[in-house]
C-alpha cells in the first residue's frame, strides 16, 4: 500500500505515455497472437488506432497565406519586375526557350522583344529574343529578308514570358501592350486586374498544397 507521500508524489501518464503503451499492446497482440486463437483482423484493430490517435490534441494550425509568403518568398529585384525568354541567334523557337535563362529583365525594361528569321514555309533561320524598351517595340511587324524566299518577323508583348511563341506572319507580328501606349510613354504603370490577381493567388496556393 503506498502512503500518502508517494501517492502525492505520483502523477499520472500523460496522453504520450498512454498512446504509445497503447500502440505497443496493439502491436504486441497483432505480431503474437495466442496459439489457440487465430490472429486478430486488422480490420479489428483500424477504429482502434484511429480513436486513440484522434484523441490526442491537435497541434496543427491551417495553412495561411503567410506560409505561403514564407515558403515562397518574393525575390523580385523591383516592383512590378518580370522575365521575358531571352536568346541571341538561336537555330529555332525551341532551343532559344529551352536554353533561355531564368533571370528578370533590367528595370528600363517593359516588354518582350522577338526577331524570327525564316525561310519560306515557316522553318526558322535564327531567333533572337529579349528584355525591350519602348523604342525598341515601335518596328515590330515582317519584312523581306537578305535572301530570297527568306522574311523576317518582329513582334513584343506586354508581360512576364508572354514572348513564348514566335511570329510567323503579319498577323503575329503585333506590339501587344496589356495599357494603351499613351499610358506607357508617361510612364505609368498600372496594376494587374483583379481576375489575374485571383488566378495568381490560386496557382500560388495549389503549389505550395503540393495538389
Amino acid at each position: 500500500m503506498p502512503t500518502r507521500a508517494a501517492q502525492a508524489n505520483w502523477d499520472p501518464p500523460t496522453r504520450t505515455s498512454a498512446l504509445t503503451i497503447t500502440l505497443t499492446l496493439i502491436l504486441t497482440v497483432t505480431l503474437s497472437p495466442p496459439l489457440s486463437l487465430p490472429p486478430p483482423s486488422r480490420v479489428f484493430w483500424v477504429p482502434l488506432l484511429l480513436l486513440v490517435i484522434g484523441s490526442s490534441p491537435a497541434r496543427g494550425r491551417d495553412f495561411t497565406a503567410h506560409d505561403i509568403q514564407r515558403l515562397y518568398p518574393s525575390t523580385t529585384p523591383y516592383p512590378g519586375a518580370f522575365k521575358c525568354f531571352t536568346c541571341e541567334g538561336a537555330k529555332d523557337n525551341y532551343e532559344c526557350n529551352r536554353w533561355a535563362p531564368d533571370t528578370y529583365c533590367p528595370r528600363e525594361s517593359r516588354y518582350c522583344y522577338t526577331y524570327h528569321h525564316m525561310r519560306t514555309g515557316g522553318s526558322s533561320v535564327s531567333v533572337t529574343k529579349r528584355c525591350a524598351a519602348l523604342e525598341q517595340c515601335l518596328g515590330t511587324g515582317c519584312r523581306d529578308g537578305p535572301l530570297s524566299g527568306e522574311q523576317e518577323c518582329v513582334t513584343c508583348c506586354e508581360g512576364s514570358i508572354c514572348n513564348l511563341p514566335v511570329p510567323l506572319n503579319t498577323s503575329d507580328s503585333v506590339f501587344a501592350t496589356v495599357l494603351p501606349l499613351s499610358a506607357a510613354r508617361s510612364g505609368t504603370r498600372g496594376a494587374l486586374p483583379p481576375g489575374r490577381l485571383a488566378v495568381l493567388g490560386l496557382l500560388a496556393c495549389v503549389t505550395a498544397l503540393g495538389v
